[in-house]
């Protein structure tokens, strides 16, 4: 099976210079993942060709690390998945207070490639600040 031709190939991220001088590539599994996070850490209207594209978790920057507002980031994160990530079915999106930083959460992405049912998950923090 060829990974790239499954899931596609572009340019690492974030981008970065391989050893032989040239920009990195991936592919596969690790595409799916990166462009996960790509798509959570853009904000709507960042992309001025596209401008609904993105997670917009950063719109919760001051807002306080509650429940509610975990379940809203939660919300937000499987709504923009299921938008712009087809190569995935999400199972389960996890958000918990950030032990480590009480002004942010680490929001835990579990899914499926729905090509090959490979399973794998992506973590991120996302700052509160309130």
């Amino acid at each position: 099976m060829n990974a790239g031709k499954l899931f596609g190939r572009s340019i690492a991220f974030p981008p970065r210079v391989g050893p032989d001088g040239r920009w990195a590539w991936s592919e596969g599994a690790d595409n799916v993942r990166e462009s996960i996070r790509i798509i959570l850490l853009t904000d709507e209207n960042e992309r001025l060709m596209l401008s609904g594209f993105g997670g917009g978790l950063r719109r919760f920057l001051f807002e306080p690390n509650t429940v509610s507002v975990r379940r809203s980031i939660q919300s937000r994160i499987q709504g923009a998945l299921r938008l712009w990530e087809a190569r995935v079915a999400v199972e389960a999106v996890d958000v918990v207070e950030d032990p480590a930083n009480p002004q942010a959460v680490i929001a835990t992405i579990h899914y499926h490639l729905v090509a090959t049912r490979d399973r794998g998950q992506v973590s991120l923090s996302v700052s509160l600040g309130a």
